[in-house]
């Protein structure tokens, strides 16, 4: 028996969510007093998984699979968890996994809790807590099937080095035809240099910028922090920015450790969509702006005298603490 972690990768590089997932399903492992096998397709590299606690690897390779599909790799993922006999099975919380896991759950009659945010309060029963109602409370949940099927909340458990000696082979599952009736007919991706799903900092502007061609000092703050850059609902409803920076409620959640809002008042969708990154800074002229009240620090002021002002005291730090 092992716990049995799947490891998101794109372009043969794991996420830093895969390995985030490694990280906590060793947790779950030593608690068990038994190992952590990952499972990676089209992965290129696998020797990084030993690093964060997998003694074991199976790697998938298909060009049926090239694309994600989440019929197909439910099935592969099952096959692999029936083969290992895991009892304990990880994803991620990412928006694959989300189409990934009800299909998963339902192939092994797994019961699935998404969202969690730390190890198991016990194992014996199986207890975990989540986050719920968009961020805004935690639930414990008591996971009865013989199968448990646990989604892991972005940096939630975090990064966790844990040096094992890691075993590789090749697994070959089973693909029904009936598992790619739905296909991919092409792929967009975001041009950002960090990607909103990985990035532990975004910097996030709001119509208080008055026009895309201001966007320049957000990009600037986010390329001197290492960030991802990201808008809100009405910037991209207005074409100031893509589709794939906006954030919020519809549109993709962020779990960030630190997420600066510039411009942005705070309207309820957007805060739902936010409210689990660990630290909120808000920079608005409005003192009365919704986001005041939900961020950990805030700035009132005009955002075209502050921001330039923080670039170049975050370029003046990083210089003397190069």
């Amino acid at each position: 028996m092992s716990v049995l972690v799947y490891t998101e990768s794109e372009e043969g590089k794991f996420k830093k969510i895969a390995l985030e997932a490694v990280s906590y399903a060793k947790g779950i492992a030593d608690s068990l007093s038994t190992s952590v096998t990952a499972i990676t397709i089209n992965g290129e590299e696998s020797n990084e998984l030993g690093n964060y606690g997998a003694s074991k690897v199976l790697q998938v390779s298909n060009d049926k699979l090239q694309n994600f599909n989440a019929q197909g790799f439910a099935d592969v993922i099952a096959q692999a968890a029936k083969q290992e006999n895991a009892q304990v099975v990880i994803i991620s919380s990412s928006a694959n996994s989300k189409y990934l896991a009800p299909l998963l759950a339902v192939n092994l009659e797994a019961g699935f809790v998404p969202n969690v945010v730390d190890l198991p309060l016990s194992t014996s029963p199986f207890k975990v807590t989540s986050s719920v109602f968009s961020n805004k409370a935690l639930a414990e949940t008591e996971i009865t099937t013989n199968i448990k099927l646990i989604g892991l909340a972005k940096n939630a458990y975090g990064l966790k080095e844990n040096e094992t000696s890691l075993t590789a082979e090749d697994f070959s599952p089973n693909l029904a035809d009936e598992d790619f009736n739905t296909t991919v007919a092409s792929v967009e991706k975001a041009s950002d240099k960090v990607t909103i799903a990985d990035a532990e900092v975004v910097v996030s502007g709001g119509r208080g910028l008055k026009g895309p061609e201001n966007w320049g000092m957000i990009e600037e703050l986010a390329d001197v922090l290492g960030a991802a850059t990201a808008c809100s609902k009405p910037v991209s409803d207005l074409g100031w920015r893509p589709h794939s920076e906006h954030v919020g409620q519809t549109g993709k959640p962020v779990s960030s450790n630190l997420y600066i809002a510039i411009g942005i008042s705070g309207a309820i969708q957007h805060l739902a969509g936010v409210n689990s990154s660990k630290v909120k800074v808000v920079i608005n002229n409005d003192p009365e702006a919704p986001f005041f009240k939900a961020a950990e620090y805030g700035i009132v002021g005009d955002a075209f005298e502050v921001v330039p002002q923080l670039i170049e005291k975050l370029k003046e730090f990083k210089s003397n603490n190069a």
